[in-house]
């Protein structure tokens, strides 16, 4: 699945290009996740001014509603002058005086939802309950670690729960958490204030270092422009299961957790 790092660098692929444009038509293919929630006809004739994210989420402004995008398990979007037509799998197309904008979803886990405003009830059902973002400023340590002292669940699981930070997916929980040194099964109420200073780093961190890697290409993920990511290249123990650790040499571990492979390293995250 997309992660937030693949999701901001899809959005920086194609924000300049597409500020500014007019839609001039619309196209939807095979249902997806949820419905349109307008005819694609209503979208002709708005405006573009800018392309946000909130956690996975890209929201295309228009100067009247916006359109909430979601990349589901397989989904990626495309973004050029002259695209060929819609394949089996392309179930929404936005096209624009500046190029067409194309969804391509094999699993049709995917949204592509409108609403008049951010507080238009079905943004708010989307939107409302996501954690803060952990690339901005407003995520806030003492707030972090609070967040933390009241949940008892594992760390990796609260981490993938998305309402104390948002979008740390399944790959980049697993790769912070090593590089805080904290083993994925601790309760999240016993990290100390040290180590929840770490961790909330580490998320930093991490995180910026896959958007500046263009993401994780696992499968099939490509920007906009259709680029491949490579921080997998240089993760620590994501996927890295019965190799060695890059630090110290053991043997790298992999169990699940909530459904979800989860790896680590026993001896640099002995706690």
């Amino acid at each position: 699945m997309p992660e937030l790092p693949e999701v901001e660098v899809t959005r920086l692929s194609f924000v300049e290009r597409i500020a500014g444009a007019s839609v001039q038509a619309a196209r939807l293919g095979k249902p997806l996740r949820w419905a349109l929630g307008c005819t694609p006809e209503s979208l002709v004739g708005k405006n573009v001014l800018t392309v946000r994210r909130r956690g996975k989420y890209l929201l295309l402004d228009f100067d009247h509603g916006v359109l909430i995008l979601h990349l589901g398990m397989s989904g990626s979007l495309r973004f050029e002058p002259d695209l060929p037509a819609p394949g089996k799998h392309d179930h929404f197309d936005l096209v624009t005086s500046r190029g067409t904008l194309r969804l391509h979803d094999p699993r049709r886990f995917g949204a592509v939802v409108y609403a008049n405003s951010d507080d238009h009830p079905t943004a708010t059902r989307l939107l409302g309950r996501l954690g803060v973002e952990p690339l901005s400023d407003k995520f806030d340590l003492a707030v972090f670690h609070a967040g933390l002292k009241e949940r008892r669940a594992p760390i990796k699981q609260v981490l993938l729960t998305g309402d104390l930070v948002v979008g740390v997916g399944n790959i980049y929980a697993s790769e912070a958490l090593f590089l805080a040194g904290i083993r994925p099964t601790v309760r999240a109420t016993k990290l100390s204030g040290p180590r929840a200073k770490k961790l909330h780093q580490a998320i930093r961190d991490v995180l910026f270092r896959a958007v500046d890697l263009g993401g994780s290409t696992l499968r099939d993920f490509s920007s906009a422009k259709g680029e491949s990511g490579y921080f997998q290249l240089e993760a620590m123990v994501y996927g890295r299961a019965d190799q060695p650790c890059r630090t110290c040499q053991s043997t790298i571990k992999v169990i699940r957790q909530g459904q979800r492979a989860t790896f680590y390293c026993p001896v640099c995250q002995k706690t």
